[in-house]
């Protein structure tokens, strides 16, 4: 079933969102050489704490960290650690906000340090898919029309798009239907109306889309061990268009 929700609902979100977007302009800083996933995940806790907000993800399925945590090849729900980011290292933090009851979602993915022109590109792409994405998430479009902008413009700059993991709606709840694939043609799927909020949040590789899942039954990598990067915003769906919640 799909949640309409109110302007009174999606402001909830937004301040959700904006809470999010200040802790990801605050991780932004701490990227560097040396510093670890595990400290960035104690950050966030102590940043949302203080103001009133509570990491969603954490306890969801039994998931123990308030982010994921990926790193290289690593595509998503990876498991924040001990050991130090390196220089060249690409790493995508996602969290999820709850905030009065609402929520917000939003990954960015990183460069630690000084990273390969193969890296750089990847993220370049890879963001910019995203907003290629939501510039389709207007009233009376197709989710299909977000996916196809966001695979053929990958697929052009020659990267795959994972088709694993998809976004979602969200609300209330983390997951809400429709589900927001990335990949597929034009004119298909859910038609996009006002009052719909959903995530996009394309992760694209380097190499091949498969992905294998590592034993903590969690952590999602590439098959072929190719770096992977996502970029993912909460928008809302209005008759102005397309607003994004989690706008940094």
């Amino acid at each position: 079933m799909i949640i309409l929700k109110t302007q009174e609902q999606i402001a909830k979100m937004n301040k959700a969102g904006d809470i999010l977007a200040e802790c990801h302009r605050q991780i932004a800083q701490m990227i560097k050489p040396g510093v670890t996933t595990l400290e960035i995940d104690q950050f966030v806790e102590r940043f949302l704490a203080e103001r009133g907000a509570t990491p969603e993800q954490k306890g969801y399925h039994g998931y123990p960290f308030a982010t994921c945590a990926s790193v290289n090849d690593v595509i998503c729900h990876g498991f924040p650690s001990h050991e130090p980011l390196k220089d060249g290292d690409i790493v995508t933090i996602d969290m999820v906000v709850k905030y009065d009851g609402w929520l917000a979602d939003s990954a960015w993915s990183y460069p630690v340090g000084s990273v390969s022109e193969e890296a750089q590109h990847l993220l370049d792409v890879t963001k910019k898919s995203l907003y290629l994405g939501i510039e389709q998430a207007v009233v009376g479009n197709r989710i299909g029309d977000i996916s196809h902008a966001i695979q053929s413009y990958a697929e052009s700059q020659n990267l795959s798009v994972v088709r694993h993991f998809v976004g979602h709606a969200i609300g209330e709840n983390m997951h809400e239907e429709p589900q927001v694939p990335h990949y597929g043609p034009p004119n298909r799927g859910t038609r996009l109306k006002e009052g719909m909020v959903i995530t996009i949040e394309p992760m694209l590789n380097l190499g091949t889309y498969q992905c294998k899942i590592d034993s903590d039954g969690w952590t999602a990598r590439t098959v072929d061990g190719k770096w992977s990067a996502q970029y993912e915003h909460t928008l809302a769906i209005t008759k102005d268009g397309p607003v994004i919640l989690t706008e940094q």
